[in-house]
């Protein structure tokens, strides 16, 4: 089911200059295809700013999310890979970021939970931090589906 969501919401960049922008480069494909409204990515910083940075869910993996307030117009997952990490509050590094965007908080838990199964593993982890490519993205992703 990530995979399917995840498919042309990938991508790679060297860096980014603040954990802000990264949640904006990572929730850009969204953002073009419709699915979220900028507001969403306003609240996903919010909460950050709010709450600290509990979206940093494993060393290095942050999972931007908010409630929708209407600002989420189809359930959807984008996904960013920095080359260099950058630093969230607490000095926590992340050179991944999964954005999560769910109509409702059914939706919002079950994406959770896949990601969240799949990163506890280290070997299906590992192997996404080395891929290079959204294809191999997929592919990982589809091995533990």
């Amino acid at each position: 089911m990530l995979a399917e969501y995840l498919e042309g919401n990938i991508r790679f960049l060297p860096s980014v200059d603040s954990w802000e922008e990264g949640i904006k480069k990572a929730a850009d494909p969204l953002l073009h295809n419709g699915s979220i409204t900028p507001q969403y990515i306003e609240d996903m910083i919010g909460n950050v700013n709010t709450n600290g940075p509990y979206i940093v869910i494993v060393p290095g993996i942050a999972m931007p999310h908010a409630k929708n307030d209407g600002s989420v117009v189809k359930t959807s997952v984008s996904y960013l890979k920095l080359e260099e990490p950058v630093k969230f509050p607490k000095d926590k590094e992340v050179h991944t970021f999964f954005v999560l965007a769910a109509e409702d908080s059914t939706g919002h838990l079950d994406l959770i939970s896949d990601l969240s199964s799949i990163l506890i593993e280290d070997e299906i982890k590992n192997k996404l931090e080395e891929s290079k490519s959204e294809q191999e993205i997929l592919e990982v992703l589809k091995m533990v589906e």
